[in-house]
């Protein structure tokens, strides 16, 4: 009897860890989903409050940081039209979460419609009760590019 208490101990507490892993990387990656959307919606006050105020996003024409990245987006200097998502992957450890995402990204940039597939990291992090991005790079690749799991 003594052992079998820290077994069954054992087993229920990686049941709760496994759960809450499942739970975040669902969270996390339904927040990304949302992002894009509100990408696409130029709904820079939602953004504002996702994107960490020491956030960097890296680009095909650069790297950056929270105001400029939101300026992009208000302006429409780059218009995040539609990210078509394909593929995606979660890792979480501790209270910080890595996302791929494999996009097609239909966006105007300067006045150009352009279509590239990308894989886009996305790095979050618990902080004060909710989630904050801290990061976010593209990565331009080919449309037979997979993301392994």
């Amino acid at each position: 009897m003594k052992v079998f208490i820290p077994i069954v101990l054992v087993l229920f507490t990686s049941t709760l860890v496994v759960g809450q892993t499942t739970v975040t990387e669902h969270e996390i990656t339904e927040l990304s989903r949302k992002k894009w959307q509100w990408m696409a919606d130029k709904q820079v006050d939602s953004l504002a409050q996702l994107f960490g105020d020491g956030a960097r996003f890296v680009h095909m024409s650069g790297s950056w940081g929270k105001d400029r990245e939101l300026e992009i987006i208000e302006t429409g200097s780059i218009h995040y039209a539609k990210a078509d998502i394909h593929d995606v992957v979660v890792e979480v450890s501790g209270n910080t979460v890595m996302l791929w995402n494999r996009i097609t990204l239909t966006a105007e940039v300067r006045g150009n419609t352009v279509s590239n597939e990308f894989t886009v990291t996305e790095i979050y992090q618990w902080h004060a009760n909710e989630w904050k991005m801290l990061g976010m790079s593209f990565s331009s690749v080919r449309d037979t590019h997979e993301i392994e799991h």
